[in-house]
Parts: C-alpha cells; structure tokens; sequence
C-alpha cells in the first residue's frame, strides 16, 4: 500500500481494552472495523463536519459499502494503537479512504474504504452538498 503524504494523514490514538479482544487477549478480528470507525469518525470532526451536523445540516451520512483489509499482524491486550485515515478518491456521492492501525512503527493492519453518501432521511443516495465536495477534494492524496 502506498505511503500516504503526512500533511493529508489523521491519526487516532486508541488502546485495546479486555472486551476487545478474545480470550487469548488477542484483538477480535470485527472490532478492527470499530477502531476504524471510530477514526473516520472523528477525521470528519477534525474537519468541522460532525455526523449529527452533517445529518441536521446536510440530510447527509456516509455509510460503508465496500472494504478491503489486510490482516497482518494482532493486536493484543493492552496495546496503544494509532489508527490512520488518508482520503484517496471523492466523488460526487462516494469517498475512497485508506486505513492502517499501527502499533508503535510496527503495520498491524491496512485497508481500503469506500463509503457511500446517503440522504439520512431516505438512506438513498446523493450528492456530497459542494461546499463540502470541494474541502473533501482538497485533501485527496495525489499518487507519487
């Protein structure tokens, strides 16, 4: 996977806790899927567009419609996390993002997210409103 530039990176910092993990202690593979929530979640915050105002604001939430993910390594118990975000595509009504979660330098995860735009009243989609479109678009990681 491609290195993201770091000016376009966001990184949420998280731990592993006990009900994360299975009775090894090691992180239960869907819970990978709520560290990334979480970190997409609070991306968008970073970026003055929280979920409850996009919805109030926009009749906007974004929803996933498609992952890859590479599990490499397991998290365990106790562990601090850094878990990235890099947007690589914004279309009209879709976003393409790269995730990883890392473990100190050491690549535990990495995975490719598209996510869709819906109206949250109808959960169809639509078009991400302009005005966010074109702050969207001036965080897309260009290709080296």
């Amino acid at each position: 996977m491609m290195q993201p530039k770091s000016d376009l990176v966001f990184s949420w910092p998280t731990r592993v806790y006990w009900e994360d993990t299975d009775a090894g202690g090691v992180v239960y593979h869907a819970q990978y899927l709520a560290f990334m929530e979480r970190a997409r979640t609070e991306w968008m915050r970073a970026r003055g567009h929280g979920q409850d105002r996009l919805r109030e604001e926009h009749d906007l939430v974004f929803a996933v419609r498609a992952m890859r993910i590479d599990f490499r390594l397991p998290a365990r118990l106790d562990d601090a996390l850094q878990v990235t975000v890099a947007l690589r595509e914004c279309r009209r009504a879709s976003l393409v993002l790269a995730q990883e979660i890392r473990r100190g330098d050491t690549l535990l995860l990495d995975a490719e997210v598209r996510v869709a735009a819906l109206s949250a009243a109808r959960f169809k989609p639509c078009p991400i409103p302009q005005p966010l479109f074109e702050a969207l678009n001036a965080l897309v990681e260009s290709p080296e």
